[in-house]
């Protein structure tokens, strides 16, 4: 059975930093499209950044050049580096995997286009 769990959040304070990360069981992140997606109270689920099977990156305008996303396939993980954060990163944070990429520069942003996704993990950002 596939799974993904997410950890990491938590709450800082404006400009500070946090770690997310994304175990992956059941399959190998090789040849998966990932992506972190965001959701904060009564806002619509967005996505944040995305990484492709051949290690691509992409970002959303609103978090480029403070977050970072990598992976590892070895450990099955999948990363979020987030830096100098802002009161509106406050969200639930979510890990989405899908097999195979073709057209991903497209879709990246598209939940419905995920296969799996983990239960979320609490970023809260205070001014």
């Amino acid at each position: 059975q596939v799974q993904l769990v997410e950890s990491g959040g938590g709450s800082v304070q404006a400009g500070g930093s946090l770690r997310l990360s994304c175990v992956a069981s059941g399959y190998t992140y090789s040849s998966y499209c990932l992506g972190w997606f965001r959701q904060a109270s009564g806002k619509e689920r967005e996505g944040v950044a995305g990484i492709a099977s051949d290690g691509s990156t992409t970002y959303a305008d609103s978090v480029k050049g403070r977050f970072t996303i990598s992976k590892d396939n070895a450990k099955n993980t999948l990363y979020l580096q987030m830096n100098s954060l802002k009161p509106e990163d406050t969200a639930m944070y979510y890990c989405a995997a899908k097999l195979g990429c073709g057209g991903w520069w497209w879709w990246w942003r598209v939940e419905s286009k995920y296969n799996y996704w983990g239960q979320g993990t609490q970023v809260t950002v205070s001014s």
